[in-house]
């Protein structure tokens, strides 16, 4: 116990707080009265001083070692004549001193910004100073400023990267089209969400030959963003801090300039823009038969939205499609090599689980008029496909190589979260589970199976969140929900700086030199956290060791890696604080108001549960389920009452009331409408259409009437109390011992007990009720395809095979635009190819299977 531990302190809204250790252990409980020394993200020193009944750790702060420069936000009020402001953030758990000289221009009830002076202490609150006024709290998109300063997202560019911005030309000049490919006359045309902001991909699809068989010749065209943002320069460097754009509703804080992300990097119509190409042959089957990378000049047709697109595809002779009858062939194209896609997804086994997701529409103040699900229509799925083959053959391309770069990794299941899993299928009765090795395949077949049970919704949910996060990091070991072998992010490099970095390496892969990350800031906090976790790995050693020259080069892409992985989760968390604000803003006005929802999530102090017609998810207490003790069931992660058998588990109908909106602390608080007791007493009784443990039906059964003989006892005896209250009370018996006195105390009460109306009730609460029914929409991450590999060499195509419209010449291509794999990694093909372009063979990387690492 004397040992002394580093951590960073994490405080909690009731007063105490909690050390996350540095390496990895379970965490530290801090008191009230530790908490008062130290403040919410501190990084200290502490020495575990007891354990509680439960071998739980308590320490004792013994240093502070180091307090993050970061600004806390605020109300400003006066209290008894003092100055102070309550940080917005309740884990920060006191509120903040200001001197009468300190206040600047702020008045009592604005958001303020505060700078720490005095440190708190055992006997002393802590002092501070405002430095910016962010107005009113009621003020259009003040949650949004709240937001990106409570969670640092940088917001505002450097005087140096707006001057070089400025100096970038408007249009695409002709010095700029040197080396690259001319397309402007292909059809390229982008697809897009009505409330896009930026537009970086588009897309053309036309019928080929691959070898003899019917395929697909599929372009991806991406922003080229790296001929215009160079390495080290001032923009490069906002960029890289930012990492990522941040979306809120109505607002997005760009990680680029305007004159980049809405101007020259964006794909607009009818005007000419750079870009680099993903050249792909897809065969009938949907493998990736061959693909090439090069520099190009496009002029996008057109603009679609997915609205549109799916209106066409669904009636090509629609209005829609009228107003749009020269591309409507070009959109049937697309779509026929979608369905190949799909095939090779399906063969793959990736995991595909359909989710509800939900857009937030705003009226001009930024207030919530309502929430509406997110239709994901064809449109949607087919450029997903198309963008997730340009990104297998991106990470394939960096690979095949030797390049360094970032792939995006999903590693599978950690083996505590697996044996979660196979606890919870055995537990539902579910007949198929995970193997000690699972695949994704197994994920997949397991949804498949259960899609037509009642509770289809609740195990795939359970599915979904024993996935792990994914992340960047340059060492490839495969995308596990996606079933790829390598797998990066090349499509989005306006939002998204990975991106940026991959196109620069393919860039140079492609010119036949080897990309040199710069020298980039050490990994910050978010960084260090993300480090512990990743520390907890499950993966299989696959990759070969590297030389020692490569060893500090190869940190510098961990590095980076850890920086853009943090900076995409701190946007995530952003964004989420942001809707959780407006959701609470919106229940506000519906405090009282019933709705009908489904449990989403169990935990042991409360069930959470979606809410219909809002799509809002609030919590129901514990101590709102009612008098019986509900014990949390992890392995089928539901709440089930000891006396009665009620079971609140995900996917359970409920009906609740808004009781409670806690803005501040981002919280909706449901209380449980008792009618929907019964019905979910019906659903527990019923199993679901499971047997109720693993001792059969019968015990099923006993246990199902020994429940009801509780309820039976229950209800009974809350009856006789209530008709005992209504009507005169009998002479009390008086207190004594013996078993007389307890005969006439019985008498006694009978006599005050209406016994015909509580014959009456009791008669019409054994009506059994109806069933519950449940919901069956899953949750997940939708997977897509392409199968590349290791890339075959060089191959001619035959005649018309592949027109010659679309083939560049190959005297313009750069060096390495198709790179010949290694000899011992070549596969024979199924049916050779060749192509002719006024009798020059222009050859195109083909990436073969490879067999599972």
């Amino acid at each position: 116990m004397n040992e002394e531990i580093l951590g960073t302190v994490q405080g909690h809204r009731d007063g105490h707080g909690f050390v996350v250790r540095d390496d990895g252990e379970r965490d530290i409980y801090l008191p009230p009265n530790e908490m008062r020394a130290v403040l919410h993200k501190d990084k200290v020193q502490v020495r575990v001083a007891r354990y509680d009944y439960r071998g739980r750790p308590e320490g004792r702060v013994v240093e502070i070692m180091e307090r993050p420069d970061q600004p806390i936000i605020g109300r400003f009020l006066q209290e008894s004549g003092v100055w102070l402001v309550a940080p917005e953030d309740k884990r920060y758990g006191q509120d903040i001193l200001i001197p009468s000289n300190a206040t600047g221009s702020a008045k009592v009830g604005q958001v303020v910004v505060v700078e720490l002076t005095e440190a708190p202490a055992l006997f002393g609150q802590p002092v501070g100073r405002i430095i910016e006024v962010l107005g009113e709290v009621d003020d259009p998109g003040m949650e949004i400023e709240i937001a990106v300063r409570k969670y640092g997202v940088p917001h505002i560019f450097s005087d140096e990267c707006l001057v070089q911005a400025k100096a970038l030309p408007e249009t695409v000049r002709a010095a700029d089209r040197r080396q690259r490919i001319d397309l402007t006359d292909i059809p390229l045309v982008t697809i897009d969400g009505e409330d896009a902001r930026d537009f970086d991909d588009a897309v053309y699809c036309e019928p080929t030959k691959v070898g003899r068989s019917k395929g697909w010749r599929l372009l991806v065209a991406i922003a080229d963003v790296s001929h215009y943002v160079t390495t080290g320069s001032a923009i490069d460097v906002d960029a890289y801090d930012r990492a990522t754009s941040v979306y809120f509703p109505r607002r997005v804080i760009p990680m680029l300039p305007e004159k980049l992300s809405n101007g020259l990097c964006s794909l607009n119509p009818d005007v000419d823009r750079l870009c680099m190409v993903c050249d792909m042959l897809i065969t009938a089957k949907g493998e990736i038969h061959a693909y090439q990378f090069y520099p190009a000049v496009m002029h996008s047709h057109a603009r679609f939205t997915y609205t549109e697109v799916a209106a066409i595809l669904a009636n090509t002779r629609g209005p829609e499609a009228a107003k749009r009858s020269e591309r409507v062939q070009d959109l049937l194209n697309l779509h026929g090599v979608y369905q190949a896609l799909l095939k090779s997804r399906e063969e793959r086994g990736a995991v595909d689980f359909e989710t509800t997701e939900t857009q937030i529409v705003c009226d001009d103040n930024g207030r919530i008029e309502k929430i509406v699900p997110r239709t994901r229509t064809e449109a949607h799925k087919l450029i997903e496909e198309a963008m997730l083959a340009a990104n297998v053959c991106s990470a394939d391309f960096i690979e095949q190589g030797g390049q360094l770069g970032l792939f995006r990794v999903h590693d599978k299941p950690s083996l505590e979260k697996q044996e979660i899993l196979r606890n919870y299928l055995k537990a539902m009765g579910v007949a198929m589970s995970i193997s000690e090795n699972p695949s994704t395949r197994e994920f997949q077949a397991i949804a498949n199976a259960t899609k037509d049970r009642p509770d289809a919704q609740q195990i795939h949910t359970m599915l979904l969140r024993s996935m792990m996060q994914a992340f960047y990091t340059p060492e490839n070991s495969g995308h596990f929900g996606l079933a790829f072998e390598a797998y990066t992010h090349f499509t989005s490099p306006i939002r998204r700086y990975p991106d940026l970095l991959v196109h620069r390496v393919i860039k140079a892969e492609l010119l036949g030199t080897h990309y040199k990350l710069p020298a980039l800031p050490a990994p910050g906090e978010a960084e260090a956290k993300l480090v512990k976790r990743l520390a907890t790995r499950v993966v299989e050693p696959r990759q070969k060791p590297r030389k020692r020259a490569q060893a500090k080069e190869v940190q510098a892409w961990e590095a980076a890696g850890l920086h853009c992985s943090a900076n995409e989760r701190r946007a995530d968390e952003a964004s989420r604080d942001v809707e959780a604000w407006l959701k609470c803003k919106y229940m506000r006005e519906h405090l009282g108001e019933e709705f009908a929802g489904t449990v989403s999530s169990v935990t042991t102090f409360g069930i959470f549960v979606t809410l219909d017609a809002m799509y809002v998810e609030g919590l129901v207490h514990i101590t709102e389920l009612g008098g019986d003790y509900f014990r949390f069931d992890e392995a089928r992660q539901e709440l089930r009452g000891e006396r009665s058998g009620i079971r609140y588990g995900i996917g359970a109908r409920v009906r609740v009331q808004v009781s409670r909106v806690d803005l501040d602390g981002r919280r909706i608080d449901f209380r449980l409408v008792r009618d929907s007791e019964d019905g979910v007493m019906a659903a527990a009784r019923q199993g679901k259409g499971q047997r109720d443990d693993s001792r059969g039906r019968r015990d099923g059964r006993e246990e199902a009437a020994r429940q009801d003989k509780w309820s039976r006892r229950d209800a009974k005896a809350d009856r006789a109390q209530r008709n005992a209250a209504a009507t005169p009370a009998a002479p009390a018996a008086k207190p004594a011992a013996g078993k007389q006195n307890r005969k006439a105390a019985k008498k006694a009460m009978l006599q005050g007990v209406n016994l015909a109306a509580l014959e009456a009730e009791y008669a019409q609460e054994r009506t059994p009720a109806r069933p519950a029914q449940l919901d069956g929409v899953p949750a997940g991450e939708s997977a897509a395809q392409a199968v590349p590999a290791g890339v075959k060499s060089r191959k001619s195509v035959r005649g018309k095979s592949v027109p010659a419209l679309l083939l560049p010449d190959p005297a313009s291509l750069p060096k390495n635009a198709v790179k010949p794999a290694p000899a011992k990694r070549a596969k024979a093909a199924d049916a050779p190819g060749e192509a002719a372009q006024s009798g020059k063979a222009v050859a195109v990387a083909k990436p073969a299977k490879r067999k599972a690492r």
